[in-house]
């Protein structure tokens, strides 16, 4: 019975998945190839995408219910993509409602698991703060050490039942999570954000041959330390000190654009009406 309800749902993802061989394009394969535009990846980096995450041959949530790797990671891409309700993926997959949102925090939650280590460790192979700097000083900032930029951004939640004024952002008038970089924490101020996430710390480690440390850019309410640098706040800025203020706000604009590229992706994190703290693991979805 539940069998037939799902409609085969390994043979629907093969169907989603399939493509054509032949030269002669038809309409059924453009309304595959608009089919998949829902999932953010294209058809044949679908396989590709399950390889990389490692995701298992199958997962079991905690009623029993059991998914393939790939049915999990499409109903993951297919929620994360557009704003839209459990209801509305139910013709799509052939799952209960209760199943779908199992099976999507069953993934999420995985993923996060074994790959958060990625967004919070400065520890990475491919982390090269000389050809960074580099970058940064050729786009046209005045320092030569400074190899990135650290922000902070409120992201809006459905108003929870408990613990309300916890969430309550006084400064944006909402209920929201913030987040800096790789550290999240709600309703905090940048700076005490900045300590609690150990981040100074880890920054340390980043020196110039010269013996100078590598710096990151930031707003004024980071402050001023060994690693982390901001704007001059004076009533009166000297003419050098303003070019210095305005190079670099130039620069430091990419920050901004990275926390709008993720929404813009996964246009799903900006409906806060749906991002409801105590039903789904919202802190490691955004």
């Amino acid at each position: 019975m539940a069998s037939a309800a799902r409609k085969n749902f390994d043979d629907i993802v093969d169907v989603m998945l399939w493509q054509d061989s032949s030269d002669d394009s038809s309409s059924s394969e453009d309304e595959l190839d608009d089919l998949l535009l829902e999932f953010i990846f294209a058809k044949g980096d679908m396989k590709r995408l399950r390889d990389a995450l490692q995701l298992p041959a199958n997962y079991i949530c905690s009623q029993g219910t059991i998914a393939t790797g790939m049915e999990a990671l499409m109903i993951l891409l297919r929620r994360l993509a557009y704003p839209n309700r459990w209801c509305d993926l139910v013709p799509v997959f052939g799952r209960t409602v209760s199943e779908l949102s199992l099976i999507f925090n069953k993934i999420m939650d995985d993923i996060y698991d074994r790959f958060h280590h990625l967004v919070d460790n400065l520890d990475l192979v491919w982390l090269d703060p000389e050809a960074f700097a580099d970058a940064v000083y050729e786009k046209g900032a005045p320092l030569t050490g400074c190899w990135g930029f650290i922000d902070g951004t409120p992201r809006p939640i459905a108003r929870p039942v408990r613990n309300q004024r916890i969430m309550y952002s006084g400064h944006k008038r909402t209920h929201c999570l913030k987040f800096q970089a790789k550290q999240k924490e709600p309703n905090f101020s940048h700076a005490f954000m900045l300590g609690v996430s150990g981040l100074s710390a880890k920054l340390r480690r980043f020196v110039q041959h010269n013996g100078e440390p590598y710096v990151i850019y930031g707003d004024p309410a980071y402050g001023i330390t060994q690693n982390i640098i901001s704007p001059f706040r004076q009533a009166h800025l000297t003419d050098d000190e303003q070019e210095f203020n305005t190079r670099m706000s130039k620069v430091r604009t990419c920050v901004e654009w990275g926390f709008a590229k993720i929404c813009q992706n996964f246009a799903y994190l900006d409906f806060k009406k749906n991002l409801k703290i105590l039903l789904q693991p919202v802190v490691n979805i955004i």
